[in-house]
């Protein structure tokens, strides 16, 4: 799946030693926030902590949500200064607005912009720490 066609949040791992889990020297990457969420979780559950893990921050970029086939979708960010550690990020977690993979959890370093886009487009808000396997696999 090429990265940049979809619309939505994308995110990367990074692993001590990522030969071992991706098979390249380079970061785990991902077409949106729910699969750089199951991939990182079922990674630490087989005992592969990473360094740290980025998703797009929306408070960092101009962003567009628009009609997309049947759901609201919003604009992808791929620059390096779109990104933030997932530990700094205020989640909106299954609002009207989806991404690459559907339902969607949008970040955003500014806790208020979180509340404005979740006033806006419904979902719940989260924050990284309170993330859990469970809660990602029912978005699926």
């Amino acid at each position: 799946m090429a990265i940049g066609q979809h619309p939505g949040p994308v995110g990367q791992t990074h692993y001590p030693d990522p030969d071992d889990i991706v098979g390249e020297d380079r970061p785990a990457q991902f077409c949106s926030s729910l699969c750089t969420y199951t991939f990182t979780f079922e990674q630490e559950d087989a005992g592969h902590d990473p360094d740290v893990s980025y998703l797009t921050d929306y408070s960092s970029v101009d962003y567009a949500v628009e009609e997309g086939g049947d759901a609201l979708e919003i604009s992808n960010h791929l620059e390096d200064e779109a990104f933030a550690d997932v530990e700094g990020l205020m989640l909106v977690v299954d609002s009207d607005v989806e991404g690459a993979m559907g339902a969607s959890m949008i970040g955003f370093t500014d806790a208020s912009e979180a509340d404005d886009f979740q006033a806006e487009y419904g979902g719940d808000l989260y924050e990284h720490e309170d993330m859990t396997g469970e809660l990602v696999m029912s978005l699926m």
